[in-house]
């Protein structure tokens, strides 16, 4: 096994490019794809960057979940929790939970997702994005496209699927954004954290009182669900439900325009549309970094994980992993992306990931058809990026148009 230098703190910032993985993480995929990681405060941990061991850890239960509830309490910049047992779990953060805690909330929520249910949401999630569209077209550039269509579509869909009313919208949104900064004092992040809680906490005792037709309301139904656990559900549908995808938007856009013929391609071929979604969430990998704990000594790319250890998982690194996708940097719509892991792989895969495709296949081919002459409305260098943030994206992305809206 090849040996590199244990680096200190994990490497953040995508220097190699907006779209590409951090320099020093291509490296140390290359050199060792499991690797010793030194945290901020002195513990010792592994990085792991190559496709096959990132998805062999995914799907082993040994390596628990639970330390990624921890992420949500310290922030990765003051050091990661020492190599001790995580802490006990949040009711209802089901991603941050083991079988059979998690098992049992999974199941309820599973069959509000279903790629059926989704499918019967295809035409009215086609028509949210149409009436943004008709928005945008209304306004004079240059325009903010995260602001006028990237963020109000996902938001107003997942509104609608949790039954959380969308004039509440600037609030949620505020407070997610604030939990999700990287760099601030953690009274910030629990200060934002507190207040969506707080807020959703009234909402689904509001719905267990008068349910209505929506998801918070049918898990409100369950007796064996506590307020508490309803909360937690919540709090991790809504603010996946909109940052994810509202990201995905935005940044593809981006990328889609920084690679001018692969957007004429789509653009003259729609029927290209579903594998430009996966290739484009495969490319981007927006949401990156995961944190598992060893639950006993355990093997992974010829490395022993001692019992204890803290274990860093990059998505995007794996996903541009030359042993899986030849050429993994270039975007290529026509590439078959199949196996990527952007929605994460085993038992915490996703639950959403349907409906983020059908919102992205939306809201991308109705961008390039309704407006033929978008284009980045200043120099690439100058979109601010969320190197911030611990969901990927641009906190806002001017464009322009030449001609009129179709």
């Amino acid at each position: 096994m090849s040996q590199v230098d244990i680096p200190h703190g994990l490497p953040m910032e995508r220097d190699a490019g907006p779209f590409d993985p951090p320099r020093e993480i291509t490296r140390l995929r290359e050199a060792r794809p499991v690797s010793p990681l030194v945290f901020p405060d002195g513990h010792e941990g592994w990085l792991v960057t190559g496709y096959e061991e990132v998805r062999q850890l995914m799907a082993d239960t040994r390596f628990s979940s639970r330390l990624d509830l921890d992420v949500i309490h310290v922030p990765y910049e003051t050091g990661m929790p020492a190599a001790t047992e995580p802490s006990p779990p949040i009711p209802g953060m089901f991603v941050a939970m083991d079988p059979p805690d998690h098992s049992r909330l999974r199941k309820r929520l599973t069959g509000a997702f279903t790629v059926k249910r989704m499918k019967q949401l295809e035409e009215h999630i086609a028509d949210v994005v149409e009436r943004q569209l008709d928005h945008l077209a209304r306004l004079a550039p240059p325009v903010d496209l995260v602001k006028e269509f990237a963020l109000p579509v996902p938001s107003l869909v997942i509104c609608e699927l949790l039954g959380v009313p969308y004039a509440d919208r600037e609030k949620f949104q505020a407070d997610s954004a604030q939990f999700m900064v990287r760099e601030q004092p953690l009274e910030e992040k629990m200060g934002a954290y507190i207040a969506l809680n707080t807020y959703l906490a009234e909402l689904v005792t509001s719905k267990r009182a008068e349910p209505g037709e929506d998801i918070l309301s049918d898990l409100a139904r369950h007796d064996d669900l506590s307020i508490e656990e309803l909360t937690g559900a919540a709090f991790l549908l809504l603010l996946a439900g909109h940052e994810t995808t509202a990201n995905m938007l935005a940044l593809g856009t981006f990328a889609l325009l920084e690679h001018p013929g692969q957007c004429a391609e789509l653009r003259a071929d729609p029927e290209l549309l579903p594998g430009a979604v996966e290739e484009l969430l495969r490319y981007l990998s927006v949401a990156d970094i995961f944190f598992r704990y060893a639950t006993e000594d355990l093997e992974l790319g010829g490395e022993t994980i001692a019992k204890g250890s803290t274990v860093v998982v990059s998505l995007l690194a794996a996903n541009h992993d030359p042993r899986r996708f030849a050429d993994p940097d270039t975007l290529d719509i026509r590439r078959n992306a199949r196996g990527l892991l952007s929605f994460g792989h085993g038992i915490h895969q996703c639950l959403g990931q349907q409906l983020a495709r059908i919102e992205m296949r939306a809201g991308f081919g109705g961008l390039l058809r309704r407006f033929p002459t978008l284009a980045l409305a200043v120099p690439a260098g100058e979109v601010k990026l969320r190197t911030d943030m611990n969901i990927y994206g641009v906190h806002a992305l001017p464009v322009t148009w030449t001609e009129a809206p179709a």
